[in-house]
Order: structure tokens, then C-alpha cells, then sequence
């Protein structure tokens, strides 16, 4: 009876696990048979490799990923400049500085930070972020690249503390010990010990953050401005590949060139966030094999 109960158990996780692989496979055979027609008509490079996306033109369609992809691309980019400075600084404060009465309420202070819906943050970046870029730089809104940059930033924020400070919580208290007995300051083992042994976590963290810029929607829809123009600079108006996926699915008519092109945006997107996520997961994997051994 035992042994049955055991297998059941063993089926059932086996089973959940499986469904996961099926739903993932499920959604990238999706995107790759929708988006497929859309190729007869258009060429993959110049879909991968023109500036311009104007598949409403009453002269000739034009469906290139080149702005969307630099757009992504800068608000990604921006937003790590802001977290993972703010996301190592303040997992290092809670792992080795602060208190147990702050940790108690900082920990669901960020844990609360991950859970308020992303509308939310678009609309702060509409009526608080963005008119004090505007006031800062001397232009006519705040709604560009630095507007999403900083939210998107925000968000990435508990994703990045939280693993980071379980990375630096595992690196073992010998290394610490053994610092502070050579006389190093807390601050200095913190840099100079325990941070750059825990960088493949930290690391994992980043790119785990990365993943979490790269597929945010409304956000970016919000705050970026969502010009389809190729960006000059990070002042600039700019549409990422997930607000043009918002923008125009609901509006486009279905088998048609536009509709199969913005499934092709959406496997474009698939394969670089699953890129990114299997990064850090793979360094993450050999983080914990190195921590085990």
C-alpha cells in the first residue's frame, strides 16, 4: 500500500512536470505554424534587419523588427543599470548590516513591491516619473526610454535582491571568519569576499531580472511613448516589441500578412527570453553544484 501511495505521489509530480513541457511546447509551435505564412511575403532579414515597421502604409508594407528590437533592447538595459547596483547594494545590507527587527520589515516590504500589478507602475510613471524627466531635461513629456528604463528597473528590483541575497547568504562563514580575523573591515569582507564569491548567483539574479524587463507589457505601453521609430537616444519615444504586440493584435485583421508579422514578433520574443532565462539557469545549476561541493 505503501509502494502505491509512493508511485501515485511520483506520477502525480511527473505528470505536472510533463504538462509544463507541453504547455511551453505548445506555445512555441504556436508562434512558429501562426507566424510562418507571414514569411512567404516577407523576408526573414528583412524582417529581423529593417529599421521601419509600418504594415499600414497605402504604398508598400513594411514589417522590420529594427527599432522594436533597439527600443527593447534600451529599456532593457536601463532598467539593469538602475537594479542590479540597487539589487546587490540592498541584498548586501539585508544579508550582513541590517537587524533582525529591519530585515522582518523590509523582507515583505519587497516581497510587495513584486506583487503590485504593472499598471500601477505605468500609471506612477505617467503622473510622478514622467513629468520630473520632462522638468529635469527641458522637454515636452517624460513619456521615452528613461521613463520605462526606471520602472522597469523598479520591477526587476525584487527578482534581483532576493536571489542575490540568497547567494551571498550561501557563501560559507569560514570566508567571512577568515576575512575579519586578517583584519578586514565588515564592509570590506562584504565587497571583497563575500560578493565576488557569490558572483554566479548574483549573476543568475541579473539575468533573471533581465528576463523580467524584457517580457514586461503594460508598463513599457504606458510610460515609453510608443513611437515606431528608430530611437536616436534614451530622451527619445520608443516602442519595445511586447507594447507593438498590445497595440496592434486586438486591431489587426486575423490571416493577414500584419497578423502572422506580429506573431512573429511574439516568437522573436519567445526565443529571446527563453535565451536569457536558460543563461541563468545553467549558471545558477552550476552555482549550486559548486556550493554542494
Amino acid at each position: 500500500m505503501k509502494d502505491l501511495k509512493e508511485k501515485l505521489i511520483h506520477g502525480l509530480f511527473f505528470f505536472n512536470g510533463f504538462l509544463v513541457v507541453i504547455v511551453l511546447l505548445g506555445i512555441f509551435a504556436l508562434l512558429v505554424f501562426t507566424s510562418l505564412p507571414g514569411f512567404k511575403e516577407i523576408s526573414i532579414k528583412e524582417f529581423l534587419f529593417t529599421a521601419r515597421w509600418n504594415p499600414t502604409s497605402y504604398v508598400k508594407p513594411i514589417y522590420g523588427l529594427g527599432s522594436m528590437l533597439v527600443s527593447t533592447l534600451m529599456v532593457t538595459v536601463g532598467a539593469l543599470v538602475i537594479a542590479i547596483p540597487l539589487g546587490i547594494g540592498t541584498a548586501a545590507y539585508l544579508s550582513d548590516v541590517a537587524n533582525k527587527r529591519v530585515r522582518e520589515i523590509a523582507k515583505p516590504v519587497i516581497e510587495i513591491l513584486a506583487g503590485i500589478p504593472s499598471v500601477v507602475i505605468g500609471f506612477l510613471g505617467i503622473v510622478l516619473v514622467g513629468p520630473i524627466i520632462a522638468r529635469i531635461f527641458n522637454i515636452p513629456n517624460g513619456l521615452n526610454a528613461v521613463n520605462g528604463s526606471i520602472l522597469l528597473g523598479i520591477m526587476a528590483l525584487p527578482t534581483i535582491i532576493s536571489l542575490t541575497e540568497d547567494a551571498l547568504k550561501s557563501v560559507p562563514k569560514s570566508y567571512s571568519e577568515a576575512s575579519l580575523a586578517l583584519g578586514a573591515t565588515k564592509w570590506q569582507t562584504v565587497v571583497r569576499v563575500k560578493i565576488p564569491a557569490s558572483m554566479s548567483g548574483i549573476f543568475a539574479a541579473s539575468m533573471l531580472g533581465m528576463g523580467r524587463a524584457i517580457g514586461e507589457t503594460m508598463t513599457v505601453l504606458m510610460a515609453c511613448g510608443n513611437a515606431p521609430a528608430m530611437p536616436q537616444s534614451f530622451l527619445d519615444s520608443v516602442r519595445t516589441m511586447t507594447a507593438t504586440i498590445a497595440i496592434e493584435l486586438g486591431e489587426v485583421p486575423y490571416y493577414t500578412t500584419h497578423y502572422y508579422a506580429l506573431f512573429g514578433v511574439g516568437l522573436v520574443l519567445f526565443i529571446i527570453t527563453f535565451m536569457v532565462n536558460m543563461i541563468a539557469d545553467i549558471v545558477l545549476r552550476k552555482y549550486q553544484v559548486v556550493k554542494q561541493q
